[in-house]
């Protein structure tokens, strides 16, 4: 099948497929089962919350969605393709993006060079060594990508000068690059103030309705305001699935992760 003809099946596909689907995931790392028969089936659009405490297996199951660590046994597609086998790179071509809890940024270079690289590195020219000027396309949209995480005010600052929640929301714009299809946030709300996670939450629920995401987080308060379905992991299962009030109120999740119980 030639290139064109296999890009035309893929956006064929997509009109009618699940943004991501995972059937049967598991992952061993030795004796040990990191992830367990994990279903879980996300819509075009939709925004997502995995919740758990520390081992439940939420990073892991980051892992095998991005092909960092590919499944021990099950399937993964993207948006009606079946990507289980896909090494990372391809995963990125297809529209998927990730940021991470450790920060993976360029400090000694401005805010926006740093979008305007991502943004280069998603697209064709990627390889050239011609500088670029304002008027490049690329440029344009690194610009708009720095407006939207509320970063403009500091667009021409070195990395090394922002605050640690000004470095999260320029790590949001770089995974923005390239308009994915869908991103996978890993704690963004990990380390922030108040205050900076009250302006996350103001990106995270401003980006385009089209664009989905799962977001693990253990600041269960962002998580719940910026997810529309919840699905709780525990020792490397899913535990519960539900809208964020019902999760909220659920007396076994409240009893497992707030530490409520009935006596």
């Amino acid at each position: 099948m030639s290139d064109v003809a296999s890009v035309s099946t893929r956006l064929a596909a997509t009109g009618t497929a699940n943004a991501l689907e995972l059937r049967g995931v598991s992952k061993m790392f030795g004796a040990l089962a990191a992830l367990s028969d994990v279903a879980i089936t996300v819509h075009p659009g939709e925004r997502r919350a995995v919740l758990g405490s520390n081992g439940a297996g939420k990073t892991t199951l980051f892992n095998c969605i991005t092909g960092d660590f590919p499944p021990t046994s099950g399937s993964i597609r993207f948006f009606g393709e079946d990507i289980t086998a896909f090494p990372p790179h391809e995963r990125i071509r297809r529209g998927l993006r990730r940021t991470y809890q450790i920060s993976l940024l360029f400090t000694g270079l401005s805010v926006l060079d740093n979008v305007y690289l991502a943004c280069r590195g998603v697209s064709r020219g990627r390889f050239s060594f011609i500088r670029p000027r304002r008027s490049d396309a690329l440029m344009a949209s690194a610009e708009n990508l720095v407006e939207i995480v509320h970063l403009h005010d500091v667009r021409d600052s070195t990395v090394s000068e922002l605050s640690y929640g000004q470095q999260r929301q320029l790590e949001i714009a770089m995974a923005l690059a390239g308009a994915p299809r869908f991103i996978l946030f890993d704690e963004p709300a990990a380390g922030l103030s108040p205050t900076e996670r009250r302006e996350l939450v103001d990106i995270l629920t401003g980006l385009p309705s089209h664009m989905g995401y799962i977001i693990i987080e253990h600041d269960m308060d962002v998580a719940l305001r910026v997810a529309e379905s919840v699905t709780m992991m525990h020792n490397g299962r899913i535990f519960k699935e539900g809208k964020p009030a019902e999760i909220e109120d659920d007396p076994e999740v409240q009893a497992l992760y707030l530490g409520v119980n009935d006596g």
